[in-house]
């Protein structure tokens, strides 16, 4: 029996948590559902992601205002895809920023990537009718901004450390605070989608440089939020070994003559026992290989997928 489509049978409602990091620092987890965080400055805030729809947005929005009622001056989005970008207009933010290679991408994929993320994902496109268009930055940058948080609140540091989960992907680095927000890049307990990912500069020199920074605290784009420098090593740690297990493997079948679905099998097979009972599991893995086969074939960037192709990879390698 053929599985349901990627995530289109997962209907339940999930449990939202709104924690504290520090003062004036906040993350809202959802077991395994994208997670959004909030940082303040002096006389204003910083949102971090922004979620599908701007009604999806509005509930988080009226969290955290029983904690602050500092207008939203900055938005930052880790990276381009919908179910991140989408709920931006609720923010009513001054200034909307993201890498240069992410507007690029909202350019050449924005409208296909929609279409693809609220097919395979209709749980978080909630009220869909009411996304007024494309999220787009209105400031972008090539490797570091800094934004002064005012008072005694020091610096919010935005950073790009190299290709991973896609080619813009940003952190948001608090060094007072040693409080990391990933985005994409690192994930705790739940599984990767890697469909538009670097596998290779993503587990190699992107995890690196994020290890570097010596967080104490992470807030990964799902799963529970990072305490710890032993929590956070090993969240990197898990989702570096989800990466290295899928090159291996994949590459083994390449390397024998293989096919695709071989290669999702094996891939599947060393990954289920760690990772399966992970959120997303089985809806990421498919897109996951077909962009790892992709990748060790000599096809640089990322394929465009679009709805029609979702499709297509899932009845091929999940049927």
């Amino acid at each position: 029996m053929a599985k349901p489509f990627a995530s289109s049978a997962d209907t339940a409602a999930k449990e939202q948590t709104l924690e504290v990091l520090a003062d004036g620092v906040y993350a809202l987890t959802a077991e395994g559902d994208p997670n959004i965080g909030a940082i303040e400055g002096e006389d204003f805030l910083v949102c971090f992601e922004a979620l599908a729809t701007p009604v999806a947005a509005a509930k988080w929005l009226r969290k955290l205002r029983e904690y602050t009622d500092k207008p939203v001056r900055y938005l930052v989005l880790s990276h381009y895809h919908a179910v991140r970008v989408l709920g931006a207009s609720a923010f009513d933010a001054e200034v909307i920023v993201a890498h240069e290679n992410t507007r690029a991408l909202v350019e050449e994929r924005g409208k296909q990537d929609w279409a693809s993320e609220f097919a395979r994902m209709p749980r978080l496109a909630e009220a869909a009718d009411s996304v007024p268009g494309l999220t787009w930055p209105t400031l972008t940058f090539s490797d570091r901004l800094t934004i002064d948080l005012g008072g005694d609140r020091g610096d919010l540091v935005l950073q790009y450390h190299g290709r991973g989960h896609t080619e813009g992907d940003i952190v948001a680095w608090l060094p007072r605070q040693r409080i990391l927000f990933a985005g994409d890049l690192v994930e705790a307990e739940a599984a990767l989608y890697t469909g538009d990912a670097f596998h290779r500069e993503w587990t190699t020199s992107t995890l690196d440089r994020l290890a570097a920074l010596g967080a104490e605290q992470l807030v990964g784009g799902r799963g529970d939020v990072s305490k710890g420098r032993e929590q956070v090593d090993a969240a990197i740690a898990k989702t570096r070994g989800f990466l290295d297990t899928m090159l291996r493997e994949v590459d083994a079948v390449q390397q024998r003559g293989g096919t695709l679905k071989e290669a999702f099998e094996a891939t599947h097979a060393a990954l289920v026992d760690d990772f399966g009972s992970w959120p997303i599991f089985e809806h990421c893995l498919p897109f996951d290989v077909s962009r790892v086969w992709d990748e060790l074939s000599g096809i640089e960037r990322p394929i465009i997928w679009t709805a029609e192709r979702d499709q297509e990879v899932w009845a091929q390698l999940q049927s």
